[in-house]
């Protein structure tokens, strides 16, 4: 078994580690955060994201429930219309938080939901019954879809599923079967996925635009940059592969178990104003077609600073999520312009964003911008960049490398 903490990190695969955990910490928050991880094979997408099964906490669900039904918040057809004495009297159980997969062979009734055949069969005292799928069974968790492109081009069925389940937050799922009233059943599941653009059929935005756009977040992964990077990737493999994991290792994951688990409990942050009207201006300026593309960001920032253990959100936490946001929304030349008016034109420092620099009136005052003359303007000025730089070029804190110039 591969340890999660020794999986080699490098520039193409860094964002991935950080999107992750930006999203289990999410989801134990009850708000999913849908990822979506892009790159050639063999760059190690997959295997990041199911290692994390070794450091998923512990949920409480009402005990023997499929659904995941939270004690205080009960939502599945057996147990939404008791009362308190009733469902205390079912008693609860911890599992971990569920992690599963859809497979390109799965059909709608195991992703939705069926007739419990078992139920409908039972010679003492047969009854028809739902069988909760595979989303609704990973409510509270996560849903992992590998190859998620060759998925939306042949499932389309399964695709409307996850439109509906990645829709709204939380989703919903419906389940129909003849004979039997439609359920409708709320789940709050942080999908996750992979693909490979550059094979058949091709990159997920361009099969289904629509589901593209249902991702926070979009990864591009890149390849590991120096021989260093290789080495260790291949003494991992070699020494870690097809062994039980250690005393220490696992008391190391424990411990990254704890600390994210303690951040979803203890994190309270929200936007300051001033973030909010600086993300209002960006979609106004650059044309953003999808608002959602806000709502990632502002999530995924406020995420950022809490798995940085700070107490309020600065424009740097932005500018860590936003080409993650933007990687699949907006055309590369725009997500450059944006990246570089952020970037090379931004005074002051977080420090005195972090004080609350006020105004006059008492307001804090958004971000200011010179151009090459010096010339002071605000962010809601219509004014793009004088020359915009290729993406290699930004800075690596700046933005992420890309794997190819079509990307």
């Amino acid at each position: 078994m591969k340890n999660y903490l020794q999986l080699t990190r490098h520039t193409g695969n860094n964002a991935l580690f950080l999107a992750v955990e930006m999203s289990l910490v999410s989801t134990l928050q009850g708000r999913p955060l849908h990822i979506h991880a892009e790159g050639l094979r063999g760059t190690g997408k997959t295997t990041i994201m199911r290692s994390v099964t070794q450091i998923l906490p512990k949920i409480t669900r009402i005990k023997g429930c499929l659904y995941n039904c939270e004690p205080e918040r009960p939502h599945c057809p057996q147990h939404k219309n008791m009362t308190p004495e009733e469902i205390a009297a079912l008693g609860t159980e911890q599992i971990p938080v569920p992690f599963l997969e859809i497979s390109h062979s799965a059909k709608i009734g195991t992703v939705a939901g069926t007739i419990d055949l078992a139920k409908l069969t039972n010679p003492s005292r047969p009854e028809a019954a739902l069988l909760p799928g595979i989303i609704p069974q990973a409510h509270r968790g996560i849903v992992f879809v590998d190859e998620i492109n060759r998925l939306a081009d042949t499932s389309p069925e399964i695709t409307d599923v996850l439109l509906d389940a990645m829709g709204t937050k939380p989703g919903r799922v419906q389940i129909e079967e003849t004979g039997l009233p439609v359920v409708e059943v709320p789940v709050a599941v942080s999908v996750w996925a992979a693909s490979n653009p550059d094979e058949e059929p091709g990159p997920l935005a361009e099969i289904r635009r629509q589901l593209s756009d249902r991702f926070d977040l979009v990864i591009p992964m890149g390849r590991p940059t120096t021989p260093e990077e290789v080495v260790d990737i291949l003494t991992t493999e070699e020494a870690k592969n097809d062994r039980e994991l250690s005393e220490q290792e696992r008391s190391q994951l424990e411990q990254l178990r704890k600390n994210l688990e303690n951040i979803a409990l203890h994190s309270d942050l929200t936007m300051p104003d001033y973030l909010t009207t600086f993300l209002a201006n960006l979609y106004i300026n650059f044309n953003i077609e999808s608002l959602r593309a806000l709502e990632a960001i502002r999530q995924a920032a406020l995420l950022h600073c809490a798995l940085r253990k700070r107490s309020q959100v600065m424009i740097s936490d932005i500018m860590a999520v936003l080409p993650l946001a933007l990687y699949h929304r907006v055309s590369p030349a725009t997500l450059t312009e944006i990246m570089n008016t952020v970037n090379n034109r931004m005074v002051g420092n977080e420090k005195e964003k972090e004080n609350g620099k006020r105004s006059a009136q008492g307001r804090q005052l958004p971000p200011i911008f010179h151009n090459k003359k010096g010339d002071k303007r605000q962010m809601s000025e219509d004014s793009p960049p004088e020359k915009a730089r290729l993406l290699r070029d930004l800075p690596e804190n700046g933005i992420i490398r890309k794997e190819s110039e079509r990307f």
